[in-house]
């Protein structure tokens, strides 16, 4: 049986667990397996519907009272493509020149082990100090993220659990392991645009309203309309445009329906309703007849430095000489979710590799990774 206390064996063994989204009960086995003799008390939490599939998720806990310590993964992974732009078999754990191969490794098996590691060592410590260690592990943040941590910290609110601070343990490192953290995270909307104009043949416009330039104009206009010029800690709002679909196959046909999809990542100036409304001031002088879909269940947020940032920063600066630039760069996360319901801070592993073949972290960093949790946990819950 794994020894929770070893990071780097756990991180093969969850690997070793082909969690695809959002099959990831082996995974989630192997950790109650494990958390239950610690003094955890489990939880497994099937959620199903809201248009999406149904999925495993753990609640664990150990402790009661303040200071309440959250530490929020997830175990599930991206399939991992074509086999033969893999050197090794993505789901064996292998160790090869210091480096730990398979899919999940980086994102974010290793971050899971890394904190079940750390907390092993401090509650089997003879000076372990107080308050409540919780875990929350979802097999849902790589697909819909419906079913996954939002209903599983909303079930734990409900029934009583108030957390002081929550860690997220994704990939945050660009370069080396200490060198970001991140305290908030851009919102994400994604639209689609259907114009309508009247289709005609091309010898005559004059009879026809050709959807297609009415789109273009209109793309034209949301892509040169800056929407922001940053905040304190945040870049500049942007929209991509992702797909173009005219759908017309006759070269002399004037087409009557063009559609767009886009994508907007937005900083804390504004919101998905207020996106929303901006992008039907931009489109309807231009379009007498369309249709608008958003969705998106991302808002910009960010956590404001304090003793949950300075307690964390100050491990990793302790463990690794570095002192983490907090930062809001990159997609979205699950603390999109938890942010409702306490402050928290995303730190984990090196992730360049993540979601490639050939998936792997340095086992010196996983390592490292478990000293500096076991010393922040070790901070936080006693500086009630």
């Amino acid at each position: 049986m794994t020894d929770p206390r070893d990071p780097v064996a756990l991180t093969q063994a969850l690997v070793r667990c082909a969690s695809v989204t959002p099959n990831a009960g082996e995974a989630l086995d192997l950790l109650q397996g494990l958390l239950e003799p610690l003094g955890f008390v489990c939880h497994r939490l099937r959620f199903e519907g809201d248009g999406s599939y149904p999925v495993d998720n753990l609640f664990a806990k150990r402790g009661q009272g303040a200071p309440h310590l959250a530490f929020a993964g997830h175990v599930d992974v991206v399939p991992p493509g074509e086999r033969d732009r893999w050197q090794l078999d993505p789901f064996a754990g292998e160790i090869r020149d210091g480096r730990l191969y398979g899919r999940g490794a980086a994102d974010m098996k290793s971050g899971v082990a890394a904190f079940v590691a750390a907390a092993a060592k401090l509650v089997l410590a003879s000076d372990a100090p107080g308050g409540s260690i919780s875990l929350l592990i979802t097999g849902d943040e790589e697909g819909d993220a419906v079913n996954g941590t939002a209903k599983l910290i909303a079930w734990a609110t409900e029934r009583g659990e108030r957390f002081d601070g929550c860690i997220v343990g994704e990939p945050t490192c660009p370069e080396r392991l200490g060198d970001v953290a991140k305290i908030g995270r851009r919102g994400s909307l994604t639209g689609q645009l259907v114009v309508r104009g009247r289709q005609g043949h091309t010898a005559y416009p004059q009879r026809a309203d050709n959807a297609a330039h009415r789109l273009i104009a209109v793309l034209d206009r949301l892509v040169r309309t800056p929407l922001d010029e940053g905040t304190s800690w945040f870049q500049p709002s942007n929209l991509q445009v992702t797909s173009i679909d005219i759908g017309n196959p006759a070269g002399n046909v004037i087409p009557g329906e063009a559609t767009a999809r886009f994508n907007i990542r937005f900083n804390d100036r504004h919101t998905r309703s207020s996106l929303e409304r901006w992008l039907h001031e931009q489109i309807a002088p231009l379009v007498p007849d369309y249709t608008l879909a958003v969705s998106g269940n991302a808002e910009a947020f960010v956590t404001e430095p304090g003793r949950l940032t300075e307690i964390l920063a100050a491990s990793v600066e302790a463990e690794t000489g570095t002192r983490p630039r907090l930062d809001t760069a990159g997609g979205t996360s699950d603390a999109r979710f938890i942010q409702r319901y306490c402050p928290v801070i995303e730190f984990g592993l090196v992730g360049t590799t993540m979601h490639q073949a050939n998936e792997h972290v340095a086992v010196a960093d996983i390592e490292g990774l478990t000293r500096i949790y076991e010393r922040f946990l070790r901070q936080f819950l006693a500086s009630a």
